[in-house]
């Protein structure tokens, strides 16, 4: 899965608003955007050992530059921007940028990716700079489950911080939960019990293999399929996905309020409905998680003049994109952990 070289990129005309397709006929209206691949969680399949600094430190995208690509990205049809990281919120200016991105015009829904950190005293401040659907991080109802997976016994804040964005105002309010063998696989029956009275939406993410979680994959990978094998043994039944929706499959119940979603990218055809692209706190375009080095945005993200080019240099990037991941064949490109570009 070698990505085409940059020098051999000739880049078109900036094309007309709404037109971010690829050759396989896939709509790209939602993107990714991190904001810092610093997280502040120990995760154990992600960062197990904590974020490490860079011998040569990152300079990530200013809340300026930030502006520039989301308004690019907006012009060309993008309306869903979702903030992610590492912990997106431990950037200071985390609230400035949050607001500038919903100010922007053509931009309907701002989305944030957090781990709950300080998320009881922060929610109204997040709903108030315009974020309005949020999805917290929890692999874990039992305290020492959360405090083993995350490497922090937060679990007390975290339920904290749901009821937070609750009272805040956020109406979509969803929970990720990585599916692990041997360390969470037993809660299954705890956590549809969790949204069986609450109007929020859990999913289930099949743990993925990375370049720094091959061992771990091999022990604790569960296979999203069975996950919804079971789901249908329940008397779950799946329903239609929602406009500008992520890659889960969404499954209902008449006896629960909440619903409980599955993303299974190792599932046939997982990348058929694919509609998003991620750009990285440092300002490279990933057409894919699992793809290669993303194509560089950062010098057309300094200056306000470089719009035309900037469209021309995105929409272009996209006769690269390929039908699906390689992950089938134990290839994960160049991501070496999912903060690395947001998951």
């Amino acid at each position: 899965m070698n990505r085409v070289p940059d020098r051999l990129f000739a880049p078109p005309a900036a094309p007309e608003a709404d037109t971010l397709r690829d050759l396989h006929g896939r709509h790209f209206a939602y993107l990714r955007l991190s904001l810092t691949d610093i997280c502040n969680f120990r995760c154990s399949y992600c960062l197990p050992d904590g974020y490490r600094k860079p011998a040569v430190p990152k300079r990530f995208m200013s809340a300026d530059e930030i502006e520039r690509a989301v308004r690019s990205f907006a012009r060309l049809g993008v309306w869903k921007i979702r903030l992610t990281g590492g912990e997106p919120t431990i950037r200071p200016d985390f609230l400035d940028i949050a607001a500038r991105v919903a100010a922007t015009e053509g931009v309907r829904t701002v989305a944030l990716t957090t781990n709950g950190y300080r998320l009881p005293e922060r929610a109204q401040s997040y709903f108030d700079a315009g974020i309005r659907a949020i999805n917290i991080s929890i692999d874990s109802l039992g305290r020492e489950g959360f405090a083993a997976i995350t490497g922090h016994d937060r679990l007390g804040e975290v339920m904290a911080g749901i009821a937070a964005a609750r009272a805040a105002g956020f109406e979509t309010i969803k929970i990720n939960t990585v599916l692990l063998k041997g360390l969470n696989d037993d809660e299954l029956d705890d956590f549809l019990a969790f949204v069986r009275d609450q109007s929020l939406s859990l999913r289930f993410i099949e743990l993925m293999r990375t370049n720094d979680n091959v061992e771990y994959f091999n022990r604790h990978h569960i296979p999203g399929d069975a996950i919804i094998e079971r789901l249908g043994e329940l008397g779950w039944d799946e329903r239609a996905r929602a406009p500008g929706a992520g890659p889960a499959r969404i499954f209902g119940h008449a006896g629960s309020s909440g619903t409980i979603g599955v993303i299974a990218p190792y599932a046939e055809d997982f990348c058929a409905t694919c509609n998003r692209l991620r750009l990285s706190a440092t300002g490279k375009l990933h057409l894919c998680l699992f793809g290669e080095a993303g194509y560089d945005l950062r010098p057309l993200l300094r200056h306000d003049d470089q719009h035309d080019a900037l469209a021309a240099r995105i929409s272009g990037s996209l006769r690269f994109k390929q039908a699906g991941h390689f992950l089938h064949d134990g290839d994960s490109g160049a991501t070496p952990h999912f903060a690395s570009i947001g998951g």
